[in-house]
């Protein structure tokens, strides 16, 4: 039988994980109407920050054409801050020099929101550029978006 690995099967050592939720939560009116998908990923982030690992979290967001306010991440980004004890912080990057230092200056069991994947240039298409620079930016990385896992751009 096929095994996954989970989140007892990381390094003791993983200083900061990169998370990939599904965050992409409906909006009305610019208000979340359903936070239902921020309430699921709330468990395994959660269980990463009690490790005391710096939690970084990657989502997509609505399918923009360009970057818009409308698609940022900053409102579920708030709502999850308002769901756990945890701090939660946002920052308007995802893969540059904005996102390497809010990073940096985490606190250890803290969350960290970066901004929507699809602003990023090169996400739908399976970029391996864009895969190394966010390989760069944790130790370890966690698939928390089983939606979107069936997608070759995943």
């Amino acid at each position: 039988m096929l095994k996954f690995a989970n989140l007892d099967d990381l390094p003791p050592d993983a200083k900061t994980v990169l998370v990939r939720s599904d965050l992409n939560v409906p909006m009305h009116d610019g208000a979340i109407s359903d936070d239902f998908r921020i309430r699921s990923a709330v468990p395994t982030l959660e269980a990463l920050a009690e490790r005391g690992a710096k939690v970084v979290v990657m989502s997509h967001f609505g399918r923009p054409d360009k970057k818009s306010k409308k698609y940022s991440l900053e409102p579920v980004a708030d709502r999850l801050a308002d769901m756990t004890q945890v701090p939660v912080g946002f920052v308007a990057s995802l893969v540059g020099r904005a996102a390497k230092t809010a990073i940096a200056e985490m606190a250890p069991g803290s969350i960290l929101v970066l901004e929507n994947t699809r602003f990023q240039a090169g996400e739908t298409a399976n970029d391996g550029e864009l895969a190394a620079k966010l390989s760069g930016l944790a130790d370890a990385f966690v698939l928390d978006a089983f939606g979107t896992a069936h997608r070759a751009h995943a």
